[in-house]
């Protein structure tokens, strides 16, 4: 990965470049920002830049041998740390499977990793055993000569003794070492290793960037590109799965809608059939409607508020929303938002889903006629 191909992030971009210029390379870092606005690719490029053996201005050059091995994701000296399913294992165990996904793209999210792994109900978390494998790692010589490069996605996963080991790395870092964290949620992260790394923040795509990338990578035209650009809230990887979708968000707007109206007619009965019907899916896909929830929630109180440019919906949602949106206001807008934070906390925590989602459904119909 180049910088070159890096949609977006220029501000970062530059400071990234600038590092490896000047030679002046922290010894750990944190990417943070929103969902899919290409934080991994940032720290492919930089980690390519790093064990290029002829840069030219910190860019790395693409043809030597350095080069080759890391687009081939196969250099002795970059390492990937990446949330697991099985206690007591390490990401080497499933590199197979991230190589593969990364090859297709280094734009995907949790949500495409987990599928990658066959998960449905468990939760994938990097295990202590992961941090003891860094630790294994740094003692030895680089293999090229040069620097050797961790890129930990996702550390908030991180279970606590895992975090403590890898805060006992950071604060005794070893030379010709770097630690890139690519972080979806930094506020998750132990504050004491939040203060041994250097924050960059990644911001959420432009609705032109994400176009121009849609344009020149699927060749939409440029009315579609726009379309699913402003619907993708910054995020390339939620604008692809919109381009190359099997359906969920379809699914999961039909659910939603049913929800409305069995809530706003009190059909009881029928909610109770709705919530069996969700506690049936993995708790990952529970989650993903959860956040949906959040975002037509989101949609309908902006939609109210008379301000379409602050809208990001596709064009079944914008139907939709039309006849909807009156029916989230500023009574009961807030609570809706709580009891979707409350399910989602109540899933994380392993809370038996029919539960979950029937007294969610039962808050529901007395917020929607609020």
């Amino acid at each position: 990965m180049l910088f070159s191909e890096v949609i977006g992030q220029e501000t970062v971009k530059q400071q990234l470049l600038a590092q490896l210029r000047t030679g002046h390379i922290p010894h750990a870092q944190l990417l943070y920002g929103p969902a899919g606005c290409g934080k991994l690719p940032l720290a492919l490029a930089y980690a390519t830049a790093l064990l290029c053996r002829q840069p030219v201005s910190g860019e790395a050059c693409g043809q030597c041998s350095g080069c080759r091995m890391t687009q081939k994701l196969e250099h002795p000296d970059l390492h990937f740390v990446f949330p697991i399913i099985e206690n007591k294992k390490v990401s080497d165990n499933f590199l197979t499977k991230w190589r593969e996904l990364l090859r297709q793209s280094p734009y995907f999210d949790t949500k495409e990793w987990y599928s990658q792994l066959g998960v449905t109900t468990q939760q994938p978390r990097i295990y202590v055993s992961e941090s003891e494998e860094l630790l294994r790692k740094i003692s030895l010589s680089s293999s090229q000569g040069g620097y050797r490069v961790l890129i930990i996605w996702h550390p908030e996963h991180m279970m606590v003794q895992a975090a403590n080991k890898l805060l006992k790395i950071l604060e005794e870092p070893q030379p010709g070492t770097a630690f890139l964290l690519v972080s979806d949620h930094p506020e998750m992260l132990l504050e004491t290793i939040l203060s041994r790394c250097m924050r960059m923040e990644c911001k959420a795509l432009t609705v032109a960037e994400v176009a121009a990338a849609l344009v020149a990578n699927y060749g939409l035209s440029q009315y579609d590109a726009n379309v699913v650009a402003r619907s993708s809230g910054g995020s390339y990887t939620r604008a692809v799965a919109q381009v190359t979708a099997a359906g969920e968000e379809e699914l999961f707007l039909d659910m939603f809608k049913l929800l409305m109206r069995k809530g706003f007619s009190r059909q009881v009965r029928d909610l109770q059939a709705w919530s069996e019907q969700i506690a049936d899916w993995g708790r990952e896909k529970q989650r993903r409607f959860l956040q949906y929830m959040h975002h037509v929630v989101r949609e309908s109180f902006i939609r109210n508020l008379g301000q379409p440019a602050l809208n990001f919906t596709n064009t079944q949602e914008a139907d939709f929303l039309t006849r909807f949106s009156p029916y989230i206001n500023e009574r009961n807008v807030e609570g809706f938002a709580a009891e979707i934070d409350a399910a989602m906390r109540d899933i994380g925590q392993n809370a038996n889903a029919k539960i979950v989602f029937f007294d969610f459904a039962l808050q529901c119909l007395t917020l929607v006629r609020k």
